[in-house]
């Protein structure tokens, strides 16, 4: 989690815990791609960076809010299958809903301030509250000091006055592992770690070390232990990579230690979900890369595969009886978005303790930093777009995804 020196990937078994000693090597290997930093894509936001390499003016804070919408109310997903996909029993599922990048300041932290830090997520309130375990992307470091880092287009910080307002709508666990966690240095990862721990939240993917950055975090809920693994393959420098001297992100350019995760969440938890930060800027569609990386977790050992970053969504799979969703895209990240970076939603997971798992997608739209849910025509036109970019797989009208 720390941004430090040193670049040793191979590290001393000694040292580390045995699922780490033991294929703590060729983490380092190869050159990082990109720098992955991304502004407030397909955006009109009025103060922020938009699509890479443009500037666009900052947010108006003096907006008018957004009318009252008759959002319609969050329905919790069934316990029991439809004979497609996985069916899930009675009385053994967990629900867990899940959210692609937040953003919880820069962009929208005018309309926050002026409105309250609990804005963005007053038309979504039910799907986030109403699940056993919510969890989400935090796609900036919290921290009120930190050192910025250079040489990256869009760097990123946030306030720990935003974080009580995502504890009250309903999260309960954050992937860290993302190319914009060290944004702020290493002091500004140890803060967030330590605000967030103040506002009882969970969090994984970044640490001290690769052994702190690889630790599952674990929620128990209904009887069963949930297993969260936090995994970036976009990393702006190979240095921000955890390793056995060196604070950092949860790197998966080599899939070596991230499978060693995986495999020790399974020994230790019911259920694994793993959440991704992979893919390109705008696509619809997933690399090779994600596609091949989403089997080798499922094939360690995840019953769940949640992916962001692209800042749109992606399509969804299922590998083995085990889902995949490639990108969910922005949750709450741009004030004013449009097309499809203003396409978002919350997706639904009933999951039984041998794994199955049933999912549903709540279609939503961001208007004026609120994801606002869809209804009729326009749930459907998205929901259908959503089943044209999948894999093997479609979405019913009511966002029930069935594997064909």
């Amino acid at each position: 989690m720390l941004f430090g020196g040193g670049n040793e990937f191979l590290g001393d078994k000694g040292l580390l815990p045995d699922w780490i000693a033991d294929t703590n090597k060729g983490g380092a290997e190869g050159v990082v791609d990109g720098a992955g930093n991304e502004g407030a894509p397909n955006s009109d936001n009025s103060g922020a960076k938009g699509e890479e390499g443009k500037n666009v003016d900052q947010p108006d804070a003096t907006a008018p809010q957004q009318a009252e919408t008759d959002a319609p109310a969050a329905t919790t997903l069934p316990a029991s299958g439809e004979g497609d996909g996985n069916a899930v029993s009675d009385g053994e599922a967990v629900t867990m809903s899940f959210v692609g990048d937040m953003l919880p300041g820069e962009y929208l932290y005018p309309l926050m301030k002026q409105h309250g830090f609990d804005y963005p997520y007053r038309n979504a309130l039910l799907y986030l509250s109403e699940p056993d375990i919510t969890a989400g992307n935090l796609e900036l470091p919290i921290t009120l000091g930190g050192t910025p880092i250079e040489g990256t287009p869009y760097v990123y910080k946030g306030h720990p006055e935003v974080l009580p307002s995502i504890k009250d709508a309903g999260f309960d666990v954050l992937s860290l592992a993302n190319n914009h966690a060290m944004d702020q240095g290493a002091e500004g990862m140890l803060d967030t770690i330590r605000y967030l721990k103040e506002a009882d939240l969970g969090y994984m993917g970044t640490g001290s070390n690769d052994k702190e950055a690889f630790e599952p975090h674990y929620v128990e809920a209904k009887g069963l232990r949930v297993a969260f693994v936090g995994l970036s393959r976009v990393i702006p420098y190979t240095e921000l990579k955890a390793d056995r001297h060196t604070p950092g992100i949860a790197e998966t350019y080599d899939t070596t230690r991230a499978v060693a995760a995986i495999k020790h969440a399974e020994e230790n938890a019911d259920l694994v979900v793993v959440m991704a930060h992979w893919g390109e800027d705008l696509a619809d569609k997933p690399v090779d890369y994600q596609k091949s990386n989403a089997r080798t977790y499922i094939d360690a050992g995840a019953d769940l595969v949640i992916g962001a970053h692209p800042h749109v969504l992606q399509g969804f799979e299922m590998y083995k009886g085990k889902w995949i969703a490639y990108s969910l895209g922005n949750f709450i990240f741009s004030a004013y978005p449009k097309g499809t970076g203003a396409e978002t939603g919350i997706l639904d997971a009933s999951c039984n303790k041998k794994g199955d798992c049933e999912l549903k997608f709540n279609p939503m739209i961001v208007i004026q930093g609120q994801p606002t849910p869809l209804e009729g025509d326009a749930a459907a036109t998205l929901l259908d777009r959503l089943t044209s970019i999948s894999f093997g797989a479609r979405l019913e009208q009511d966002g029930r995804l069935v594997a064909q």
